[in-house]
């Protein structure tokens, strides 16, 4: 199956880095309504944590997240899926080596039953460019 390559919101929260908090955070979202395509955290600085969240549906997620008392930052990043092979990110990465563009950051899994899914932060500048490189929806 062909890589599928979608543009997508990405929303950055920070929260109180205590016992329970990524819990209360992803439960009140939870309690939205809201799914998510990617979260992952980390502990951020002394006292703080950071959830990075890629939600389905970014508007029910800004809606949530203000319900919540959290105050999300948003960007964009490139969502990709597809049949999970040798260098199956490594493709992707050539074709925005090769446009001169710069990666911000990636994180990549394997979903399991033969499939991956990563994503892929970019500078806002380089955002169109590699839209239109990756083909991306």
């Amino acid at each position: 199956m062909t890589d599928e390559v979608r543009q997508v919101e990405h929303y950055s929260v920070s929260f109180p880095n205590r016992i329970g908090e990524g819990a209360r955070v992803l439960g009140a979202l939870r309690n939205a309504g809201v799914n998510f395509i990617a979260v992952w955290g980390y502990p951020r600085g002394t006292g703080k944590a950071q959830l990075e969240l890629i939600p389905e549906n970014g508007s029910a997620f800004v809606a949530a997240a203000k319900q919540a008392k959290l105050r999300p930052k948003k960007s964009t990043a490139f969502y990709l899926q597809g049949e999970d092979h040798p260098g199956a990110v490594a493709d992707v990465l050539k074709k925005l080596a090769e446009a001169k563009i710069s990666i911000g950051a990636l994180q990549a899994v394997c979903g399991g039953a033969g499939r991956y899914g990563a994503v892929v932060f970019l500078s806002p500048a380089a955002t169109k460019k590699a839209a239109a490189i990756l083909g991306a929806a």
